[in-house]
């Protein structure tokens, strides 16, 4: 094998795939990923990526399996090689070969309003609450959060301007008074430390041009959840998973909370309902109804 082609052959195909994510405005985290995903097929391949064939991916996604690679994971690598064969080697036919392995969806976790309401209090600033705030009190994930800056607010109509969706994707996110509120009092600190500017990050990082982690937002949910005696296991995205939920239970239609996501299918929303325990709780059995209609009847014994 000539190992000097073979690198400049992979070189060449991680920029052409570089290129194309960077055109469909593909979060940080997501080129991350199938830039490491598609370096693993790379690895076990072992020749140049223009060579595959639908062989080699058959070959590739049985030692994966038989490696005991879990099912999110070897899902995760075949959306990543979907998107290099369909569009940086323009070989959709490869792509097709390629399949996800369905596994349950578990349910996720949900905290009460009570709950929410202590974590957020146990947060040991108010740059930490006002982020966390932002998480829930808009739906946000936790990359969405990262990457808002000041200009995203829009006081006048209510609403955050979310640029760095999940696949590039624009959309509003709801803007209550509350947390408006709290926003203002964060900026009016934030201007104080000298780490705040109009043109900057709503939450900047260690060094005030770069925006704060999704790492240590994780690490600011867990302390707080710690500090609140929380036992459930919490992350940033168990706020996104309460407010979707605390919604639905509060009646709101699931179509608009599906747009307040940024959800691209209605089953995704659809999901939270089989852990909106007070949406439950509020439906009238049908053996009610008819105890309501034929009133009480008592049988004689025997």
């Amino acid at each position: 094998m000539n190992v000097p082609i073979l690198a400049a052959s992979v070189s060449r195909l991680r920029q052409r795939l570089i290129d194309d994510m960077h055109m469909r405005r593909f979060s940080r985290e997501t080129q991350r990923n199938y830039i490491r995903d598609v370096g693993r097929f790379a690895t076990f391949l072992g020749r140049p990526l223009d060579t595959t064939t639908a062989e080699d991916l058959r070959r590739f996604q049985v030692e994966q399996r038989d490696a005991g690679v879990p099912v999110p994971t070897m899902n995760s690598i075949v959306a990543a090689l979907r998107f290099f064969f369909t569009n940086t080697l323009d070989r959709p036919d490869l792509a097709r070969k390629l399949f996800r392995v369905s596994h349950p969806r578990k349910l996720p976790v949900v905290l009460s309003t009570d709950e929410v309401a202590r974590l957020l209090q146990a947060t040991t600033c108010l740059k930490h609450q006002a982020a966390l705030s932002v998480a829930y009190g808009a739906g946000l994930r936790v990359a969405e959060v990262a990457h808002l800056k000041v200009a995203d607010i829009d006081s006048e109509r209510m609403l955050l301007r979310v640029e760095r969706g999940k696949g590039g994707q624009y959309r509003n996110a709801m803007l209550s008074a509350d947390l408006l509120s709290l926003l203002r009092q964060w900026w009016k600190i934030g201007r104080q430390q000298g780490v705040m500017h109009r043109d900057g990050w709503l939450f900047p990082g260690q060094h005030a041009m770069k925006p704060i982690s999704t790492r240590q937002l994780h690490r600011i949910v867990v302390e707080a959840a710690h500090a609140a005696d929380i036992a459930k296991r919490v992350g940033p995205h168990t706020l996104r998973h309460s407010f979707a939920t605390h919604l639905l239970e509060d009646g709101v239609d699931i179509r608009v909370i599906q747009a307040l996501l940024g959800h691209a299918k209605l089953e995704n929303t659809a999901f939270y309902t089989k852990v909106a325990t007070r949406t439950v709780r509020a439906v009238t059995s049908p053996l009610d109804k008819l105890a309501r209609l034929t009133g009480p009847e008592v049988r004689p014994d025997g």
